[in-house]
């Protein structure tokens, strides 16, 4: 079966990698973007997922797997939202910052890198290895 890659934003400030791999796993929920929704609602299980410290450190600091496909957001209050579960896998060995990501070939072109305001995107199969062998990490 195809597994699909994926990159959510946070900032550290509200929940760090740290605090992620405390609690083990976590509903992602909170996203109020329709585009990024619609990306919530492609998720499978166990796509893996990059795990991006937004703010001031602008960088992907782990590895992440999707536990639960999309459900109702028990956060919203009103609207058609989505969540997902994820489960931390492992940090990164090497953080890749978001300078590196728009100077490397490959990585550029990402999502991530064209509409920086979008908290939940996808990657291609090569974007993702390149993003790992960067991290000086193995799947």
């Amino acid at each position: 079966m195809p597994r699909n890659y994926w990159i959510v934003k946070q900032e550290p400030e509200s929940y760090s990698w740290n605090s992620f791999v405390k609690d083990g796993r976590a509903e992602w929920t909170g996203v109020r973007n329709y585009q990024a929704r619609n990306n919530l609602r492609a998720m499978k299980k166990g796509d893996l997922v990059g795990y991006y410290h937004s703010g001031s450190e602008k960088q992907v600091v782990g590895l992440a797997r999707v536990e639960r496909e999309a459900y109702a957001d028990p956060t919203a209050d009103e609207g058609d939202w989505s969540c997902v579960d994820l489960a931390p896998v492992k940090p990164l060995n090497k953080p890749v910052s978001l300078a590196a990501i728009k100077r490397d070939q490959v990585l550029a072109s990402m999502l991530l890198v064209r509409n920086s305001r979008l908290s939940v995107s996808p990657m291609t199969a090569e974007q993702f290895e390149r993003l790992l062998a960067l991290g000086e990490t193995k799947p």
